[in-house]
């Protein structure tokens, strides 16, 4: 077995090394210290997975010669301030091949990974840097990636942010905004659906600001991918408005990899790709076999890799001092790069200080100065019944336009979701002439594409936080298609609001089909996530401010379609609390009965509280995830739950709800197709219907105070 066998679909012409062929003889190192680098990290990957018997090392070996190229050749950064604003990012949407970016971070000088930390990957104790997949709050990651495809998406929305960003602050002789964005990726991340729609996506606006590096080695956890998978990906890509460049040695021929990606660098109209064929495990007895993706090799095979390649197999983790004589430039590089850029920028300062001002302001995660005194006071809000989508439309209006940090988009459901302005303008490419947008657009369609979207908002997000807030909607039913980015904007600390309309059985006549009957309970149970379902237009503005200060976690707003009043009891500034009072003014000290309910359905209790012959306080209930932070005072002073009975009333799945009340009026079953007071009424929510469900439970009950497992559902088979 050789370990420089050529990777499928080899090309002529193709060398094992990049001085060997000098096509770019300014980078070209001597040909025998290049492959020693690159086996090097072979052998380094077989140790490290070997030492826990877990991990990662196939992607690791056998695409051991793209990471060379990006961090020795190709990306801008500085080892010694992670977070330089110019640098390029790099995103590794194959996230399983975490290994080959810790160590390429340890090779080019991130003082924080150490072998010592890198030789945490996979040891059974917690918090490790050397994670199973990478993580944002590490040096030198930019987002967490692990779910296949979400590192495409998340890149993409960095590309977004870079082109606005350098439309917005770049002038003539001064490049604020340089960045590439480089994203990794592997045969799963194409397959995957999410990456199917953010490569559409991106074709479309022509990023060329987006670099896609296909490590292509044809395997996958089950085996080949000839078994499932024989699309032409190089054709398809084009067919979607991509350039590009096959490399057909990726695992040897550190020219060719160099040549592509300066080509791809210098490319422009259309975001890149450079497929690149590799050998999955490349040096290992079973390489090119899917045995080597995620397990360990074993001491035999850990042996075999380290003969094969040159090495002697009794060493564990050596590394030879070439390989950091060979990246020792990179640090040093990487500090001259932002020296230059911040003398740059305080000549900026100087030229442009109204530009230099508003990108400091977003840089610290700040909106454009007054915002708050733009949002209409109780007083000032429309006094009609209106939907609160329609309050939503109003927020947005006084948010978007003068602050381009704001950027609104739908999956198709612009005017539906009402996520429009006056005056917008779309973001797209300018030389598409497309309904006259442009890169400082902020308005974005992404078509039915929910998934993308929000893993989009996942990586405008993360290009810096706080620089920009993203705002995205669709139907709440169709949330459940982006539910996998929502969880990892919530696994990353990520500010973006989710406008979530048509939230239940107010959609009417689209039927059970866009009736989100079980769906809150699931983002509810996100950790990190707000789900806020407000009562009125006071509460949707509450939610807005609420959501515009959660600086490190994600928001989804649910709004009805149908009108509701606005109450006189509702508060925005206590929104914060989760739950609290809202009828009577002056509440009962002791009411016999306590109703929460959620968004649309509190005017109901209120009106059944008036209907009930004994004392009843109403509270509305727009976050469990604020109620559940207060204290247990609090929650027995608003509940009343030791000597009432509390009931809640929501058009969702009762599950839950235990938690809060004593009984609950919810639904059982999907809705139906009828127009919204209809469905109200077939399913029991009408105030007639309600007002004696629950009447009749409380006398049912005499006084007696349900115990742990004792919540009865009140419409249980109501409709059925």
């Amino acid at each position: 077995m050789s370990p420089s066998v050529a990777a499928a679909d080899m090309a002529p012409g193709h060398s094992d090394g990049l001085a060997e062929k000098p096509k770019v003889p300014a980078k070209a190192a001597s040909v025998g210290q290049e492959i020693l680098v690159i086996n090097n990290i072979r052998t380094l990957a077989a140790d490290l997975c070997q030492q826990y018997k877990g991990g990662h090392p196939g992607t690791v070996m056998g695409a051991a010669a793209i990471g060379v190229a990006l961090w020795k050749y190709e990306m801008c950064y500085n080892p010694s301030n992670p977070e330089w604003f110019a640098r390029d990012r790099f995103v590794l949407s194959v996230g399983h091949a975490c290994l080959l970016q810790y160590l390429m971070l340890h090779f080019s000088g991130y003082s924080a990974w150490t072998m010592d930390v890198i030789k945490d990957y996979h040891a059974p104790k917690p918090h490790v840097m050397a994670a199973g997949h990478p993580e944002i709050e590490f040096p030198g990651v930019e987002v967490t990636t692990g779910p296949l495809g979400q590192g495409i998406a998340n890149a993409i929305g960095m590309a977004v942010s870079g082109k606005a960003l350098a439309a917005q602050y770049n002038k003539e002789g001064f490049e604020v905004i340089p960045g590439k964005i480089w994203c990794m990726t592997g045969d799963g991340c194409i397959q995957e659906g999410v990456g199917q729609e953010a490569l559409s996506m991106a074709g479309h606006w022509g990023l060329d600001n987006l670099i896609l590096i296909y490590d292509n080695n044809r395997v996958t956890v089950d085996g080949n991918i000839d078994a499932c998978f024989t699309e032409d990906t190089s054709a398809k890509l084009r067919a979607m408005g991509w350039h590009v460049i096959d490399v057909y040695d990726g695992s040897n021929d550190l020219t060719a990899i160099v040549r592509a990606f300066d080509q791809a660098k210098a490319y422009k109209g259309k975001p890149i790709c450079v497929n690149i064929r590799t050998i999955i495990g490349l040096g290992a007895e079973n390489q090119g076999k899917h045995k080597v993706h995620g397990t360990a090799l074993g001491d035999d095979g850990v042996a075999f890799v380290k003969s094969a390649l040159g090495f002697d197999p009794t060493k564990k983790f050596f590394i030879d001092d070439k390989v950091y004589d060979y990246f020792a430039e990179c640090k040093p590089r990487g500090e001259k790069w932002e020296k230059d850029w911040n003398e740059m920028m305080e000549l900026y300062s100087q030229k442009y200080p109204t530009e230099y001002a508003d990108l400091k302001r977003r840089m610290e995660g700040k909106l454009a100065e007054g915002w708050e005194k733009k949002i209409p006071t109780k007083v000032e809000l429309p006094q009609a019944d209106l939907a609160t989508r329609v309050i939503s439309k109003l927020i947005i209006g006084k948010l978007a336009p003068g602050d381009q940090s704001v950027m609104v988009g739908s999956a198709d459901l612009l005017e539906s979701c009402h996520v429009d302005w006056p005056g917008m303008v779309e973001f797209q490419n300018p030389a598409h002439h497309i309904n006259n947008g442009n890169w400082l657009g902020q308005q974005i369609r992404y078509g039915i594409r929910e998934h993308a979207m929000v893993a989009f908002a996942n990586g405008m997000a993360a290009y810096h936080k706080g620089l920009f807030l993203p705002i995205s909607a669709t139907y709440l039913m169709f949330w459940s298609y982006a539910g996998a980015a929502v969880r990892m904007g919530s696994l990353q600390n990520l500010r973006w609001i989710g406008i979530a309309t048509h939230d239940g059985l107010g959609v009417g006549e689209d039927g059970p089909t866009h009736q989100p009957i079980g769906l809150p309970m699931f983002f509810r149970a996100v950790p990190n996530l707000h789900f806020l379902r407000p009562a009125d237009a006071e509460e949707t503005v509450g939610c807005y401010i609420t959501a515009i200060n959660s600086l490190s976690t994600p928001t989804i707003l649910t709004l009805c379609r149908q009108p509701v009043p606005l109450l006189k009891g509702t508060n925005r500034s206590k929104i914060q609390l989760g739950g609290y009072i809202i009828h009577p003014l002056i509440p009962h000290q002791n009411p016999k009965l306590t109703l929460v309910a959620t968004g649309s359905e509190v005017w109901r209790a209120i009106e059944i509280s008036n209907n009930l012959p004994f004392q009843v306080n109403v509270v509305s209930m727009p976050s469990m995830s604020h109620f559940d932070k207060q204290s247990p005072e609090y929650k027995e002073e608003t509940l009343k739950f030791k000597y009432g009975l509390v009931c809640s009333i929501e058009i969702y799945a009762s599950l839950g709800w235990a938690r809060y009340s004593h009984a609950g009026c919810h639904m059982h079953t999907f809705g139906m197709s009828a127009p919204y007071n209809t469905c109200f009424e077939h399913f029991g929510f009408g105030v007639d219907n309600l007002t004696k469900v629950i009447g009749d439970w409380v006398n049912r009950m005499e006084g007696k105070i349900p115990q742990v497992g004792e919540f009865e559902d009140l419409l249980l088979g109501y409709a059925e």
